[in-house]
């Protein structure tokens, strides 16, 4: 019994298939993180851009 218990266990810690996907996963994660901060930052800018627009062309009350 405890021999096929170890046997099962050095073949699970040799076995190299999950570790892919788990690299994958991590990086899809980080493209996504990165474009989030992105697209966050470019529409922070152009409402800046669209609001200073806006102020230059409607004459102050």
């Amino acid at each position: 019994m405890r021999r096929s218990i170890k046997d099962v266990a050095v073949r699970l810690w040799k076995d190299e298939r999950g570790a892919s996907l788990l690299e994958y996963s991590i990086l899809i994660g980080l493209i996504t993180v990165g474009v989030v901060a992105t697209v966050t930052n470019v529409g922070t800018w152009i409402s800046g851009r669209w609001t200073a627009l806006y102020n230059a062309l409607v004459p102050p009350a």
